[in-house]
Parts: C-alpha cells; sequence; structure tokens
C-alpha cells in the first residue's frame, strides 16, 4: 500500500474544515515552499529553530510584505497544530517585514456616483452591485445570477453560493434595467 503524501493530508484536512480554495492553494503553496527551503526535510523533524529561519529568510532575503509573511507563518502553524498535531512553542525573534504606513482612499458619495455613471453593462452592474451592498470583486464575480427586484420594497436581493453571503442592497429599482440587459451574460 502506498503513504499517503504529506500535501495530501493538507488539502484534505482544509477542505474538511471548509477553508477556501484559495486559501489551500497559498497554504500548500507556502509548507511546499517550507519544506524545499530545508532541503526537502520532513517538517516532523524540524521545530522552531526552522520555522524562525524560514521566516526571516522571507523577510530579510525575500524582502515580502508583512501581510505574506504573516500567510507563511499561518501555513506553517496549519500544518503543524492540525496535520502533524504537533505543538510548536513560541517562535521568539523573528524579523518581521515592515508594514507600509498607508493612507486609505477614499470616495465620496457624489464621487462615487460619478465613477459608476461613467461604466456601462456588466461593468456598471457588477460595480453597482459591489458599491451597493459591500460586496468584494470576487464575491461579486462568484455571483449566482438569481436577482430579484421587488418593486413594493424597491430592494434587490443577490444570493451567493452560501447562505451566508446572500446580500440586499436598497434601492433595487436601480439594478433593474442593468440586470434586465444583462442576463444573458449569467
Amino acid at each position: 500500500m502506498q503513504k499517503r503524501k504529506l500535501l495530501d493530508d493538507v488539502r484534505e484536512i482544509l477542505r474538511i474544515k471548509n477553508y477556501s480554495y484559495r486559501t489551500e492553494k497559498s497554504y500548500i503553496r507556502w509548507i511546499r515552499k517550507f519544506i524545499l527551503f530545508h532541503q526537502k526535510r520532513h517538517p516532523q523533524n524540524m521545530a522552531e529553530p526552522e520555522i524562525k529561519q524560514f521566516l526571516n529568510y522571507l523577510a530579510d532575503n525575500q524582502k515580502v510584505a508583512a501581510s505574506t509573511q504573516n500567510q507563511a507563518l499561518n501555513a506553517i502553524l496549519f500544518l503543524y497544530k492540525k496535520v502533524l498535531q504537533k505543538e510548536i512553542g513560541f517562535v521568539q525573534d523573528i524579523l518581521w517585514a515592515k508594514k507600509p504606513v498607508r493612507v486609505p482612499v477614499v470616495l465620496t458619495s457624489d464621487e462615487a456616483m460619478r465613477v459608476l455613471r461613467l461604466l456601462e453593462g456588466k461593468y456598471r452592474l457588477a460595480a453597482s452591485l459591489m458599491y451597493g451592498s459591500g460586496l468584494r470583486l470576487l464575491e461579486c464575480l462568484r455571483l449566482r445570477c438569481r436577482f430579484r427586484v421587488s418593486s413594493a420594497h424597491r430592494t434587490g436581493w443577490q444570493r451567493s453560493e452560501r447562505p451566508q453571503d446572500h446580500a440586499a442592497g436598497q434601492n433595487g429599482q436601480s439594478f433593474k434595467g442593468a440586470f434586465a440587459a444583462e442576463k444573458d451574460y449569467a
């Protein structure tokens, strides 16, 4: 009987725990990089010093962003805690990547409306849905097109593959024409 591969075990546990596909891909990529960085040593034979060495390498040599380094750490911790079921102590003296100071760019309502008016067709529909209901880009793109506009309540509903992602937007009447024009793209 063939021995199961470590990354297959990681993938299976991620799916059992309902992690998103993108998280799965990211975690697999970081775990693979961690193993390759240490010349294909099995993670069972490594611990805190190797984790520290890998994270310091990412920050110092690869110049990754703080969020990227954090994602790599989370993937490795998931590997040890959930897959290998090995307790990892506190990893000390990690060289953390610097977080850049950013000022958020926020449009006023008038500016947002001017941008929406410049868009046409499916782009205007998608942007209006994102602006009106707070959807992120991929959430909007993954919507199943069962959009219903209630004229009595002037509310639009969009449904997602996951019930917790269903959302309603006010003044759904403004979407009615755009959705009718774009229903062929569903």
